[in-house]
């Protein structure tokens, strides 16, 4: 696959999740069509098809991977600074590249808890997006201490969402004092288990 292809597909993918997040923002969860995406996204059902075979589910795991991709692609290797500092870095740029899609995304996370179902649905993607998180942090996922740190990772990440979704502030301050106030508790943790 060449360059143009391949921001091609990004562009393409970039729009079906811009839709996608436009139509839950309008219509909630049980709005997303097949339809409604192919007319929003400007695409035929066998793009979004071919982009999420398992339906709308899988767009949930296309719209994690694509924000894990954007942050991996700003991050300058070797960046320096404390694990801590890598580890809030990551974090807020992934909220950053979130910002786009906040109607849709607090919309879906308001519907969230009647609807045990996308939990089920996102329950697999979250380990994996924290595991890359850390990559981008340049720390490893790896081996038994990297599965304590994508959990611990994981508990920060759920923290600061819900303060996200409280944060209409266009400084994100809320956001990242609770970010920080999570960091805290993780690294008492840490340091509890040696």
């Amino acid at each position: 696959m060449d360059a143009t292809e391949h921001a091609t597909d990004d562009a393409t993918e970039a729009a079906l999740l811009t839709a996608f997040w436009e139509i839950i923002a309008r219509h909630g969860w049980a709005g997303v069509t097949l339809r409604r995406l192919a007319a929003a996204a400007g695409l035929t059902a066998g793009q979004i098809r071919a982009m999420a075979p398992g339906g709308k589910e899988d767009l949930l795991r296309l719209h994690g991977e694509h924000i894990d991709r954007l942050v991996a692609a700003s991050t300058v290797p070797g960046q320096g600074g404390t694990p801590r500092d890598r580890i809030f870095d990551v974090i807020m740029r992934r909220i950053d590249a979130m910002q786009p899609h906040r109607a849709g995304l607090l919309r879906f996370l308001k519907d969230l808890p009647r609807r045990p179902d996308l939990l089920l649905a996102l329950a697999p993607g979250l380990p994996a997006s924290m595991a890359r998180l850390l990559d981008a942090a340049e720390l490893s996922p790896e081996g038994l201490a990297g599965q304590v740190r994508v959990q611990g990772l994981t508990l920060v990440w759920l923290a600061t969402i819900r303060s996200w979704a409280e944060d209409s502030a266009p400084d994100l301050g809320k956001t990242m004092a609770a970010l920080d106030r999570a960091l805290d508790r993780a690294e008492r943790v840490a340091r509890t288990l040696g």
